[in-house]
């Protein structure tokens, strides 16, 4: 039975390029962490980038909010309010996305090497062993 080997036991890879979920997972506790984990660098550069602007974002969208009497600004206090919200939201968003996306992304490291064998070779090593 095909289905009864893993990815990596149906490869002859090396199982240290293999990514550990787990890790991933932790990692991605920091943003970005878990995609520069996964060696996606672009990836992690960005998210980093993105979530960095949304959280200096809500920040100066909030002080504004708390400091509106006290200064000259040319939007109503009632908009700084909804632009400190979506910032919220989206530092939230961006945080559980890049979590997900580590964990997936570290999951289908094997992806690769076994789309890339021949079925020929898995039969051949099943049927040695």
């Amino acid at each position: 039975m095909l289905l009864a080997y893993s990815p990596a036991q149906l490869t002859n890879s090396d199982s240290t390029l293999i990514k550990k979920p787990k890790t991933a997972f932790y990692l991605s506790l920091i943003p970005g962490g878990g995609q520069l984990y996964n060696e996606k660098f672009l990836k992690g550069s960005i998210v980093m980038g993105l979530e960095s602007f949304a959280i200096y974002s809500f920040l100066e969208n909030s002080n504004i909010y708390k400091d509106y009497d006290n200064g000259d600004y040319p939007l109503s206090k009632r908009r700084y309010l909804e632009k400190r919200n979506k910032y919220a939201w989206w530092v939230i968003f961006l945080y559980f996305y890049s979590m997900i996306d580590a964990l997936v992304d570290a999951h289908l490291s094997p992806f690769d090497d076994v789309m890339s064998t021949e079925i020929e070779e898995l039969r051949g090593e099943k049927n040695e062993k």
